[in-house]
This record gives structure tokens, sequence and C-alpha cells, in this order.
């Protein structure tokens, strides 16, 4: 069993910056791809970028495409996610989440087998 937590949410106005990460403990996560997801207010839990093992290939939502960047510190356990030119869109709680293989980064919720309990990320316009 892993766990994941996540830090670095809080409250941003529009076209500012943050970055958010997420420190495993309990099993290492090195040799699995992680990702972020969001879920809006009301809305449902949606991807936002996910990575591979090493760092070298990573996927973005569409809508963040350009001004979120992920990456991950296997030394660290960590992941994290920049994310600039944020807009109230952006505002949601933010999960981080662990494959349930080594071999699929994917953008489908079921995919992923363990998760963080979230950071709240406020953009206000």
């Amino acid at each position: 069993q892993v766990q994941l937590v996540e830090s670095g949410g809080g409250l941003v106005r529009t076209g500012g910056s943050l970055r958010l990460s997420c420190a495993a403990s309990g099993r290492a996560v090195s040799d699995y791809p992680l990702a972020w997801f969001r879920q809006p207010p009301g809305k449902e839990r949606e991807f936002v970028a996910a990575i591979n093992w090493n760092g070298d290939i990573t996927s973005y939502a569409e809508s963040v495409k350009g001004r979120f960047t992920i990456s991950r510190d296997n030394a660290k356990n960590t992941v994290y996610l920049q994310m600039n030119r944020l807009s109230p869109e952006d505002t949601a709680l933010y999960y981080c989440a662990k494959s349930n293989t080594k071999w699929t980064m994917s953008r489908r919720r079921d995919e992923y087998n363990d998760w963080g309990q979230g950071t709240q990320v406020t953009v206000s316009s």
C-alpha cells in the first residue's frame, strides 16, 4: 500500500502560478506512471496530466497543455505539477494518483488505484 500526500494548493489570482507536490510513502512508486486529476466544484473528476516512470513521456489534457508541466523526482518519491497562467476554470480539488500497472500511462480514473486526499486550488478573477 502506498500513501500519497498532496501539498501546494491555495488561493491565487488569474494569471498566477502554483506548484503542487505529491509525496509518496509506504512503498516506492518509481516504477509506476503517476498522474494528476482534478475535480471542479459540482463536476466529475477529470484527467490533468500523467508521466511515465522515468519522466521522459508526459501527457496532458488539452485544457492545460502549454500552461501546466508535470515532473517527478524518483529519488524523493515525489511528483510535481507546475501550473502557470491560471484561470478561474482551473479551480478544483487536485489529486495525484499511482497507476495500477507499470506499463499503462492512462487518462482513465479506473487505471489508478492509489489516490491522495487532494489539495484545493482556487483561482480568483
